[in-house]
């Protein structure tokens, strides 16, 4: 059976910089998908690609074929952009890093989590779309949801804003979630936290997830299968469980390398990351 997205070669350039090197992977339904690397490995700009929101300057090639929604696969990147949206919130839904830049600071986190029911359909009223975000706001564990529905973002602590984006990206039950580094602005104890509720609601759902991140720990304990990103290119992909105890490639050595343990020698400096080639 043929995977549900399905990455080709995909290269993305902002003027002379090229960000993506013509990368290729694929995504089974159900799967749950690592891409992990340091910053500036371009993991960001193919999130964004996947969803069709890099900006105009972007120059991008290859396919991205999404099959998803229907018998006959379609490129996401030959689609109109009104096609394309209708997609975005419906089929593919995205998280991401930073909740204070991307809630509205002067809306009530409960009209924001409706209006993604009433932009795709899914509500036909104002009050089944109020229904609806108090449900997925409870399904993300925010405590007496229908009493802080009129509550603003910054009434929230970090961990319930991130829940909060959560519960508008699965609001309408997409097929497929990109988390890009959901948990990386968190402290180990909230972070935790929004991994287990991550990993519950995607089993909950049956969802595809693409999970970004600069941590393999913690990318470690989401995925099944991890792609490891180096200056825009896939340098190694495999089972989670043998590229963490069995890297072949060296950058990835040098990724778990640069990771402090409980037996690391608090006397000598952490390892950093090697020019390899």
């Amino acid at each position: 059976m043929a995977a549900m997205l399905e990455v080709g070669h995909l290269g993305i350039r902002f003027g002379a910089t090229e960000a993506v090197r013509s990368i290729s992977f694929a995504l089974d339904e159900g799967e749950v998908l690592g891409l992990v690397g340091e910053s500036g490995s371009g993991k960001s700009a193919t999130a964004l690609a996947l969803m069709g929101l890099l900006g105009p300057t972007a120059q991008v090639s290859g396919s991205i074929l999404w099959r998803g929604g229907g018998p006959a696969p379609v490129n996401l990147l030959e689609l109109p952009s009104n096609d394309l949206r209708k997609l975005r919130g419906r089929q593919l839904a995205m998280i991401f890093q930073e909740p204070m830049t991307s809630l509205n600071p002067v809306m009530s986190i409960g009209r924001q989590v409706a209006e993604c029911a009433l932009a795709h359909g899914n509500a036909r009223t104002g009050r089944d779309a109020r229904r609806l975000a108090i449900a997925a706001l409870e399904s993300v564990a925010i405590p007496d949801a229908a009493r802080r529905y009129g509550d603003y973002p910054h009434q929230f602590s970090g961990g319930q804003r991130q829940r909060i984006l959560i519960a508008m990206a699965l609001i309408n039950r997409p097929r497929l979630l990109i988390a890009d580094e959901p948990t990386t602005a968190l402290d180990v104890t909230v972070q935790a936290q929004i991994l287990d509720l991550l990993r519950d609601l995607q089993r909950e759902h049956g969802l595809a997830m693409l999970f970004i991140s600069h941590d393999l720990a913690v990318v470690g304990q989401v995925a099944g299968r991890v792609a490891v990103m180096r200056q825009g290119q896939i340098v190694e992909t495999g089972a989670v469980l043998d590229v963490l105890t069995r890297p072949q490639h060296e950058y990835t050595r040098s990724l778990l390398a640069a990771v402090p343990t409980l037996r690391t020698d608090r006397e000598r400096p952490l390892a950093v990351l090697q020019q390899v080639s």
